[in-house]
């Protein structure tokens, strides 16, 4: 590791993550319920993976579209939460180059597309309730499996060159990250380039991939409020509404963290420091944590599913 007061002529090898370093009361009180989060995040998501795997009457692309989302979650909260939690307990705070930038695309990549999917999730409804009888030939398995291959490709491909232009970057000074994780513009700043075009072309990609997901999902949602209002038969919009309210709250929280950490960011001068900091990593293990239990206790086929496997283990 090459120290970030040496010469600025000798590029660096590895960086410092510096988490809470100003407040190390923090990393004491954070790392429990960090750690408890992950675990419940880790053992809610795999429980769903698992009984959707072995439970035939789950086997419909509904279900198969909440899969995709545990796996984004398990993908982002491996990513992200471990080496925060090793910096906290063992104060192990270098990390490579290659793992950096690493982590930097599977945040910037995963993260739209866990939007991506709440989008296709938000269109699913839409068919269910909007069109019902054309459901069965619309919400198929191809219909899955093309959804999932265009929220991969469509990700990727606009994502990929945000690590990518921040790794030819040249960094010969500062090698310490004010921050839990390798954010793009944390670690961006360091260099001794203009990074001009790294910080336009994040906020064009992120306004235009998550900006475009939320706006056509509260689209939809109106679609579907809209059809609901309409239904006369007794005690329909209630049952209606029941179908994708597991759904929409997931979206508003998703929707309504990040929002909040995009304001915090944008007025940190008037937020400590390390608050924005804080939305970040909480923002990769707390959704990922809720996802699979609000649609456990909110979903009776999979609450069934669940209880099945337990017996069939006993």
């Amino acid at each position: 590791m090459i120290p970030h007061n040496e010469s600025s002529s000798t590029e660096i090898s590895e960086f410092l993550l510096n988490c809470f370093v100003r407040s190390p009361s923090w990393q004491l009180w954070l790392s429990l319920p960090l750690s408890l989060l992950f675990l419940l995040a880790m053992g809610a998501n795999a429980t769903l993976l698992i009984t959707i795997r072995l439970e035939a009457s789950l086997h419909e692309p509904m279900y198969y579209l909440l899969s995709l989302l545990s796996l984004l979650d398990i993908v982002l909260c491996l990513t992200v939460i471990p080496k925060v939690l090793l910096v906290f307990w063992f104060d192990l705070r270098p990390i490579s180059f290659s793992a950096c930038f690493l982590q930097m695309f599977i945040m910037n990549n995963f993260l739209p597309m866990e939007s991506c999917t709440f989008l296709v999730m938000a269109y699913d409804r839409y068919v269910a309730i909007c069109h019902p009888l054309r459901y069965p030939s619309i919400i198929t398995d191809q219909f899955v499996l093309k959804a999932s291959v265009f929220i991969v490709a469509r990700n990727t491909l606009l994502t990929a060159p945000i690590p990518i232009l921040s790794a030819r970057l040249h960094y010969c000074g500062n090698n310490i990250i004010e921050n839990c994780i390798c954010a793009n513009l944390s670690v961006s700043k360091l260099s001794c380039d203009n990074v001009t075009l790294n910080k336009i072309y994040q906020l064009i990609v992120a306004w235009t991939l998550l900006g475009s997901d939320l706006v056509l999902i509260f689209l939809s949602y109106s679609f579907i409020l809209r059809a609901v209002m309409k239904l006369k038969a007794k005690g329909a919009a209630a049952k209606a509404l029941s179908t994708c309210g597991s759904h929409f709250i997931l979206i508003l929280f998703f929707s309504t963290i990040l929002l909040v950490f995009i304001f915090t960011h944008m007025a940190k001068k008037k937020v400590a420091h390390d608050v924005p900091v804080l939305l970040n990593v909480l923002h990769h293990v707390i959704p990922a944590a809720l996802n699979p239990i609000v649609y456990g206790v909110r979903t009776k086929e999979i609450k069934q599913g669940i209880l099945r496997l337990l017996r069939k283990e006993k």
